[in-house]
């Protein structure tokens, strides 16, 4: 078990993808009549990085990007928000970056995701074996890299590696059936990388997935902190959370907003969350950051972009209600 204490030196390593966000605009413009289009960074990994920059941490990325334009743009946009891209390796041929065609409406809303022959499936062991692990503070990777070889392995060797140095895991679940072979080989492996993580979050859907029946997923989550874990966070959308932990169990609401989009919340509570603890805050205050992280990025465009500064959280908080009743 690593000492989540280590947490406050508040320097993160991250594995995972980055890719191209493409949004129609002006917001609410369906994308079938769009002519104008707002491009940013995105790809889950990316934006926790951005999230927790943001937020007054330092954050690296291990991931391979396109030789090409678009590969290009995600290593400018790294650049831009400050995170550390020493570890992202380009590669050639036919691997091509994440693109997501995403509308900022909540009615009938649309997302495109392209992702065939991704290029962060094409990070190897050689790439995590690369890393100097005692620089960080924690390990911090998204489900989709164990979708597809070589990146399969090479999480789990990282994995191993930042356990070795005495690193927290941390695992967002975010599960993406279409980058998958099949469901029985996601909820395998999700459950594989589970077992070897400290904190683990995801949503009642993505636990309910792992425990094989949706009904089960409550049930999945204690089950992996009574089996190691020491912390895991069973989102419910607007019912809230279940926060797990081997002493006690609390339920927490979330804040009301004006929703713009349906993406982003996820990474925008990580990266809030992972932020909170890294400054020492109790775990209902970081949940309660996350939560309020997340409901900032939804009512505003982009992902990247939206995610909030220290200040703008501190701010959201002073002058909006708390917490809805869990």
């Amino acid at each position: 078990m690593a000492d989540l204490s280590r947490l406050e030196s508040n320097t993160f390593l991250i594995i995972g993808r980055a890719g191209m966000d493409i949004y129609p605009d002006p917001p609410g413009t369906r994308t079938e009549d769009a002519t104008h289009f707002f491009t940013c960074l995105g790809g889950s990994s990316a934006n926790i990085g951005v999230a927790i920059v943001k937020q007054g941490g330092k954050a690296a990325l291990v991931t391979c990007v396109a030789d090409d334009a678009i590969g290009r743009f995600c290593i400018n946009q790294l650049d831009l928000y400050g995170i550390d891209r020493a570890h992202v390796r380009s590669v050639g041929g036919e691997a091509r970056n994440s693109l997501a065609v995403v509308e900022s409406r909540i009615e009938d809303h649309q997302s495109v995701i392209y992702r065939n022959g991704a290029a962060d499936f094409e990070m190897t062991v050689a790439d995590v074996e690369a890393v100097d692990y005692t620089k960080f503070s924690a390990l911090i990777t998204t489900g989709t890299v164990f979708a597809a070889e070589p990146s399969r392995s090479a999480a789990f060797r990282a994995f191993e590696l930042a356990r070795g140095a005495g690193l927290p895991l941390i695992f967002d679940i975010d599960y993406r059936p279409y980058s998958w072979p099949s469901a029985e080989v996601a909820a395998d492996v999700y459950s594989r990388a589970g077992s070897l993580c400290d904190i683990i979050i995801g949503n009642d859907v993505e636990f309910g997935f792992m425990a094989g029946a949706y009904e089960k997923g409550l049930d999945k989550a204690r089950a992996l902190v009574a089996n190691g874990a020491q912390i895991a966070i069973y989102k419910m959308g607007e019912d809230g959370s279940v926060t797990i932990t081997p002493d006690r169990e609390f339920r927490s609401g979330i804040y009301a907003t004006d929703a713009l989009k349906p993406t982003g919340a996820g990474d925008s509570f990580m990266g809030g969350f992972v932020a909170a603890l890294a400054c020492g805050r109790s775990l209902e205050e970081a949940i309660n950051r996350g939560s309020a992280s997340a409901a900032m990025v939804v009512a505003r465009v982009g992902c990247a972009p939206a995610m909030p500064t220290t200040a703008e959280l501190d701010d959201f908080l002073q002058t909006h209600a708390g917490p809805s009743a869990a």
